[in-house]
């Protein structure tokens, strides 16, 4: 019987002979390193940090090139800490899935702690200020979601949960993001040690928005000397990262398989916040972070474990390289074709040769020739490996559906980037794109909510879809002349596509596009397979 527990571990030979890959070091020599000396503190305890920061710190540990692990914070859901970390004696359990059809199965014990960001529990809150009073503290990790950062509204406005802290102080606040800057604050009293501050969300420009965050309450509690100390960089750092691997919701093929090696506790928990959590992380094999290297405390040596350390201009061309050309654009047009044409997987739209060519002729032909190079990674191989690797892999359970969530948000960066370069060099064509305004024509049919077979489907949410669904209202499928005259405004709205595009070639491509895929059921399929072959 295996279980994920001190205890379940002992016998180690049962789980090797299970294929299990186990911690190669002195574990409790790591967490006495920690408790003494700590290094690294992550905020968010989620399964990206579970599969990709503690993974990367195991192979640290296992090579003797660090002492200390990582303490892993939780300040939204308190119940992950309890039923999820705690009850695992702070384990988990990696299963990367390879392109191959194998899986590798990793226990990872690199978290020495985890802990509880909550304000009301006094002994979980003086602990942390405990943590970052320690000198040897060099850096404090994020992966909160991007909305995780927000402190304004939409308005522009401070939203009332760090109004009601700034007023409040330092000492108890409430929000996620006071509880952080209080905790940074406690560090400042202490001496002031420098410290890193490293957002690892998947949003461009990362640190900038954390370091407004904290910057907003350094002056809103009115401590000038704070306020300089957060400001300086030689004492708070707020590097800029990238970072891409895809570590879906834990699959029950995977649990299966798990329970077929008789690993016992799988059942998974949800919390009275509707978390879901499970022992087990499932992920990608392909990963990449790219780190600004600005840390004032020193770092442990991460590029052992495969993170690539540079200059911030740098981090924000290969954000914009992934972004714009190399891996986003691919899936957005995978996403709302597939939803057209009844996928509910990636890896199986991968297996038509249609939908590859579509985004073969983006990624390659009309992305690549405008891409920027960030040259730390080669823009051609990492489309190579999207194309190849990721996005055919048949054991990432990722859908088309939830892709094309909020794909306004997404086009003008990722379709409308490559348009403006076009437009703005005078030896290219725009309208020697093909593949890119038939996947905005794509987008605009799937708005319609009516599959190619001419049955409705649920669209994915989007902030902008009554607006957009009233600017196509009367469009009907089978009927192509209904769309006559209503798409010029939408595609004059440089909102939505980073451009105004009336006049400039590319909004008749789109409107002889979408008019072909409204000619009648089959229509999708029949307009794709006729423009890309």
């Amino acid at each position: 019987m295996l279980q994920l527990t001190e205890k379940g571990l002992e016998n180690r030979q049962e789980w090797l002979e299970k294929g299990y890959l186990l911690p190669g070091f002195d574990r409790a020599k790591m967490i006495a390193a920690t408790e003494k000396s700590p290094v690294w503190v992550h905020f968010g305890a989620g399964n990206i940090f579970r599969a990709f920061q503690c993974a990367a710190m195991q192979k640290l540990l296992d090579a003797g090139k660090a002492e200390a692990g990582i303490i892993a914070v939780e300040g939204f859901d308190y119940e992950i800490v309890e039923k999820g970390y705690r009850a695992n004696d702070n384990y988990t359990l990696l299963v990367t899935l390879k392109s191959d059809g194998t899986v590798e199965k990793t226990v990872i014990g690199s978290i020495a702690e985890s802990c509880m960001l909550d304000s009301d529990n006094e002994p979980e809150f003086r602990h942390l200020k405990q943590v970052f009073e320690n000198p040897s503290l060099q850096m404090a990790t994020f992966t909160i979601t991007e909305k995780g950062y927000v402190v304004r509204d939409a308005a522009g406005e401070i939203v009332p949960a760090v109004v009601a802290d700034l007023a409040a102080g330092p000492e108890k606040p409430r929000s996620y993001l006071g509880k952080v800057a209080s905790l940074l604050y406690a560090r400042y009293q202490a001496g002031g040690t420098p410290i890193a501050m490293v957002s690892t969300d998947n949003c461009s420009h990362n640190g900038e928005k954390l370091f407004h965050a904290m910057r907003i309450f350094a002056e809103g509690w009115k401590d000038e000397g704070f306020l300089s100390w957060v400001c300086d960089p030689a004492k708070v750092s707020f590097p800029w990262t990238m970072i891409d691997k895809i570590t879906p919701r834990p699959d029950v093929s995977v649990e299966a398989l798990l329970r077929a090696d008789g690993l016992q506790g799988l059942d998974p928990v949800i919390t009275s916040k509707h978390t879901y959590i499970a022992p087990f992380v499932n992920a990608e094999e392909s990963e990449y972070l790219v780190i600004e290297d600005a840390f004032p405390n020193g770092r442990p040596p991460l590029e052992a474990a495969g993170f690539y350390f540079t200059d911030r201009e740098t981090v924000n061309n290969v954000e914009r390289m992934k972004v714009t050309t190399c891996l986003n654009p691919l899936h957005t047009a995978l996403a709302v074709y597939g939803c057209l044409l009844g996928y509910t997987r990636i890896s199986d739209e991968m297996k038509d040769p249609d939908l590859v060519a579509l985004i073969r002729r983006i990624g390659y032909v009309e992305g690549l020739p405008v891409v920027t190079d960030p040259r730390i990674l080669n823009p051609k191989e990492f489309i190579d490996t999207v194309v190849n690797v990721r996005l055919p892999n048949p054991f990432m359970p990722d859908t088309p559906q939830r892709i094309a969530c909020d794909t306004s948000q997404k086009v003008p960066i990722r379709f409308g980037e490559t348009i403006k370069s076009y437009l703005a060099d005078a030896s290219r064509d725009v309208r020697s794109l093909i593949a890119i305004p038939l996947a905005i024509a794509g987008w605009l049919r799937y708005l319609l909510g009516v599959d190619d077979q001419g049955k409705a489907f649920d669209i994915s949410p989007d902030p902008l879809l009554p607006r957009l669904q009233e600017a196509l209202a009367g469009i009907e499928l089978g009927k192509p002349e209904t769309a006559e005259g209503k798409l010029d405004a939408l595609l004059a709205d440089p909102v939505l596509f980073g451009s105004d595009l009336l006049g400039t070639g590319l909004d008749d491509a789109v409107k002889a596009d979408f008019s072909a895929l409204l000619a009648g059921p089959g229509a999708v399929r029949r307009v794709l397979h006729n423009t890309l072959s």
